[in-house]
């Protein structure tokens, strides 16, 4: 008998994540949609309840150990297992309104508040969810990270924004490696620049366009990549 998945998609309540956390659903995961408040996580799960998706919001702030804890042991709590992880939540403190947005000006405090969310808040989710894939022997984890962090085309400002979503990158290439050609697959993509709160109005893509890869590696068939770098569903470099 195939098991129902169930996922746990962080900064779902808007924006790309909440596209993610949709299609997910729509696909027939049970999702679980973590926001750093949880009454935002659970006002935008209510449309989509309404619709008749089996989705439910739980706090979730990356950058605090117990609240990543707890967040995971609630998806097992609530479904019993944990297939699928989406480390979406993310920031970008050093944007061109910041007045920071270079190596020379931009303070390290800033740079360490990126990283605690960018990359250590991923690798608390990943460190949280792997013993139960592990026992499962079934994972799919996906990081969104971005071209900003791409060293193959590595470009002036956004230093913080840049330097953390290279090492995201750097932690899915490790994680990947240590997991192996098995059960568990690790990727991050690229979504594009998608009209959201970070992304801004003008930004060239919708949602949907920005969350169609991570819905594919989140449901990723036996013989699908891993390791990878992936936009619009093609690898790209790092």
């Amino acid at each position: 008998m195939t098991e129902t998945r169930v996922a746990l998609v962080s900064g779902a309540n808007r924006g790309i994540g909440l596209e993610i956390a949709r299609g997910l659903a729509r696909q027939g995961l049970l999702v679980v949609m973590g926001s750093r408040e949880l009454g935002a996580g659970v006002e935008a799960s209510e449309p989509m309840q309404a619709e008749g998706l089996i989705v439910s919001a739980v706090g979730l702030d990356v950058t605090d150990q117990a609240s990543v804890d707890h967040a995971v042991g609630e998806a097992v709590r609530l479904y019993g297992r944990l297939d699928v992880l989406v480390n979406n939540a993310g920031v970008l403190l050093d944007g061109d309104s910041s007045g920071v947005s270079n190596v020379a000006s931009v303070p390290p405090d800033l740079v360490r508040a990126t990283y605690e969310v960018n990359v250590i808040g991923a690798v608390r989710m990943m460190q949280a969810a792997l013993p139960i894939m592990r026992m499962q022997e079934y994972g799919r984890i996906v990081n969104v990270s971005s071209t900003a962090g791409q060293l193959a085309q590595m470009g002036a400002k956004y230093p913080a924004y840049r330097m953390s979503k290279a090492a995201l990158n750097a932690l899915t290439r490790t994680a990947a490696a240590e997991v192996g050609d098995g059960p568990i697959k690790i990727n991050a993509m690229h979504p594009g620049w998608v009209r959201t709160d970070m992304g801004g109005p003008e930004a060239e893509r919708s949602v949907e366009q920005g969350a169609e890869t991570a819905l594919w590696l989140a449901t990723l068939a036996e013989d699908g990549p891993t390791g990878g770098f992936f936009q619009d569903k093609k690898p790209i470099a790092w």
